[in-house]
């Protein structure tokens, strides 16, 4: 169950971090160049302690799909960017791969 819990704060750390990229301006503002690099630090870090139990496979297509879902959420909240009706389906097909991994995958940690 810890690497669940693991791989959630990874996933929050790796949105953060990418989510604050744009703010970055080129790594020339301090504060969201900071977030950047200690998130993603930390994404990395809990991920590794991820891999102790789960596949690396399975660890890696959960934190991607769910890191790509929430960061198109932060993109559309925090910086107005609207999806069109391509990249919902997408998002909505990265959804479905990470429930049939969970759900039906002998490889992934239940």
């Amino acid at each position: 169950m810890m690497a669940f819990v693991y791989l959630a704060l990874a996933i929050v750390a790796e949105v953060v971090a990418t989510s604050a990229l744009k703010a970055t301006h080129g790594f020339t503002r301090l504060v969201p160049s900071l977030m950047v690099v200690v998130g993603y630090a930390i994404a990395f870090y809990m991920l590794s302690l991820v891999l102790r139990t789960i596949p690396v496979g399975i660890a890696y297509a959960i934190w991607a799909g769910l890191g790509i879902v929430l960061v198109a959420l932060v993109g559309i909240v925090v910086y107005g960017q609207r999806p069109d009706l391509p990249a919902v389906l997408g998002i909505g097909l990265i959804v479905a791969g990470v429930v049939v991994i969970q759900l039906f995958s002998r490889m992934s940690a239940h």
